[in-house]
């Protein structure tokens, strides 16, 4: 079976996932970290990439982006990986590929995106790399509580629907944040991610597959159901 074009539609927001080669660390120290946070800088400024969250864990990175363009994505992504790929390489004096394969994406309802926000930005807990919610240094999680400016970020429309102010929009976050995020609506946005389905209503899904021409949504497990007044055993027209 011939494997589905990636899911892009620019002007939307992406949840994007890429993954160490064989899972391998591809962050083996803090100026790893730095050092990819630069590449990135570096990519989504050019290309007008928006990133709205991001989590950098040892041998993962997690992020929320809006393309303006219909190849923006690809075009961040390489050019980041590229980038890192080269300096991390170097730095650790090895050779081959980093990354496992291609990046994978799913495009969020931005009615969702506060979710998606605070799903990404809760990964090293619910990974166990941290005891508390806000320690992992390395996420976008700090500038949404207002603890430090982090400019990568770019606020989205649904974030600052939360307040009017930047003190109440970090506040409604920090209530969102103590709420948590359902187990649901954490695998929810990973699949939409790592299978590279459209995660948002109905009529999102409905809209983002008649945009883009392609199936956003799985296909339904089983046999087609059968149409009123269809005889038993009669084929489905």
């Amino acid at each position: 079976m011939a494997r589905l074009a990636r899911l892009a539609a620019p002007g939307l927001p992406h949840a994007v996932v890429q993954r160490g080669h064989n899972r391998q660390p591809v962050f083996l120290d803090e100026e790893d970290y730095r050092l990819y946070l630069t590449a990135l800088r570096e990519a989504v400024l050019p290309l007008r990439t928006a990133l709205h969250a991001y989590v950098l864990l040892p041998g993962e990175v997690w992020m929320l982006l809006t393309p303006s363009q219909p190849d923006g994505l690809s075009r961040t992504m390489q050019a980041v990986g590229r980038r890192y790929a080269a300096a991390f390489n170097r730095r650790h004096a090895r050779t081959g590929t980093l990354w496992d394969g291609r990046f994978r994406a799913g495009v969020v309802e931005p009615a969702r995106l506060v979710t998606a926000m605070l799903a990404v930005e809760t990964l090293p807990q619910r990974r166990g790399l941290v005891g508390q919610i806000d320690a992992w240094r390395w996420s976008s999680l700090a500038h949404h509580l207002g603890r430090r400016h982090d400019t990568l970020i770019h606020d989205a429309a649904p974030f600052w629907a939360l307040g009017n102010t930047p003190f109440d929009r970090e506040a409604a976050y920090a209530r969102r944040l103590e709420e948590g995020v359902s187990g649901a609506e954490a695998e929810a946005l990973e699949s939409c991610a790592l299978k590279g389905w459209a995660w948002g209503s109905a009529a999102f899904v409905a809209e983002v597959e008649r945009t883009t021409e392609r199936r956003a949504q799985p296909r339904p497990r089983g046999r087609p159901r059968k149409q009123a007044g269809e005889a038993p055993g009669q084929p489905s027209r």
